[in-house]
């Protein structure tokens, strides 16, 4: 990410004193409390099953939990801790009210004291370590916030996990502070909504020709309805697809060039290992389960089935037109990997469905392998 030193505007206001004031919640509590389950055999299975890792060290007698397992044994599920301190809520709410309302996870670091074992007792406390001055990304203007976690173990130091998130306005949205600032994001986001009717991908009907669902009701900005035969006109004119954003470029490095080379030839290419033959996806320099260096590769028949998917709904970034499906595709070959799945509305994938792979042109210079599911097994 691309990070600039945040500079003082004086229409936007408060600037000095909200940071003065966040600096304040350094140091304090953010939260703690104790691992919902001691750490057990079931869950490193359940990780090193979803992680394709297959070290002899996380079974048997002596089984060890991986290392990247430190936080998940801290989390709350879906019930949630409950336990966040009024020092962090109110720190939070600060950042709101002063318009920094959308947050990204931006990365963490971990630091491992001693390896955790079936039985071990988890405890844990948070302590908001820092917030940063007011920075400038290409996502927008806000503060970093990153909280340090220390685990332990039996009462052992078993590890540290510092996670980093930024609070921001996103860029080109001017920061207003108060009701005045809130009602214009509301104005926004009404306008927003009603422009996504205007977006050169937005589907006017399902695959079987149906009318648009009533949650995908188009509005303009007037007020009036727009009918899918506008839609559709809208959306294949000139002037929107010209200022349209594009995709976001894939990291292509020495290791996973080859993917990308088979990727411009409309090849799915998966690493196999040269000593085990193990599969192995996504592309690794190395293989997990023997540790050999040398590897060929097989080209995938493109056939598989939505192993598990989420749909997008939030934030919207550009380029991109929620709600959409990202499925964890399982192939016929016995690995995963993840795309979007096509030619469904999002509300119709299903776990189990059988899907095709085909490479999408998103823009002149993109092309990207996704999955379209099978005729007939949307339903």
């Amino acid at each position: 990410m691309d990070v600039t030193e945040g500079r003082m505007d004086v229409t936007e206001g408060r600037y000095e004193d909200i940071h003065a004031r966040l600096k304040t919640y350094e140091g304090l509590t953010a939260v703690g409390g104790v691992g919902k389950d001691l750490v057990n055999e079931p869950m490193i299975r359940h990780w090193c099953e979803a992680m394709g890792d297959t070290n002899p060290a996380y079974a048997g007698a002596d089984a060890v939990a991986p290392a990247t397992m430190l936080q998940p044994w801290t989390m709350g599920g879906l019930s949630g801790h409950g336990g966040r301190s009024e020092a962090y809520v109110e720190m939070l709410g600060l950042l709101d009210a002063a318009g920094y309302t959308s947050v990204v996870a931006t990365d963490c670091e971990q630091e491992y004291l001693r390896p955790l074992r079936p039985g071990d007792r988890i405890t844990f406390d948070s302590v908001i370590e820092s917030v940063s001055e007011r920075k400038t990304t290409k996502l927008g203007t806000g503060y970093f916030v990153t909280t340090r976690t220390d685990v332990r173990a039996g009462g052992e130091p078993a590890g540290t996990h510092r996670f980093r998130i930024l609070k921001y306005v996103p860029a080109g949205r001017r920061r207003r502070d108060g009701a005045a600032g809130r009602a214009a994001t509301a104005a926004r986001q009404a306008v927003a909504e009603a422009g996504e009717a205007l977006a050169p991908s937005w589907e006017v009907s399902t695959p079987t020709g149906e009318a648009l669902t009533p949650t995908r009701e188009a509005v303009a900005p007037t007020g009036e309805a727009l009918t899918p035969a506008r839609d559709a006109s809208v959306s294949t004119g000139e002037a929107t697809t010209a200022s349209r954003p594009k995709r976001p470029r894939p990291v292509v490095n020495r290791d996973n060039a080859g993917f990308w080379e088979g990727v411009s030839r409309h090849q799915l290419l998966i690493q196999r290992c040269e000593k085990c033959e193990t599969l192995r996806f996504p592309w690794l320099p190395g293989c997990n389960s023997c540790g050999c260096l040398e590897w060929d590769t097989v080209e995938a028949t493109g056939e598989g089935t939505v192993y598990s998917y989420v749909v997008m709904h939030h934030p919207p970034f550009p380029a991109f037109d929620p709600p959409y499906a990202v499925g964890l595709v399982e192939l016929v070959e016995g690995v995963r990997m993840i795309s979007n799945v096509v030619g469904v509305p999002h509300d119709r994938v299903r776990i189990g469905m059988p899907v095709r792979l085909e490479f999408e042109r998103v823009d002149e210079e993109l092309e990207l392998p996704v999955f379209r599911a099978v005729e007939g097994s949307g339903g």
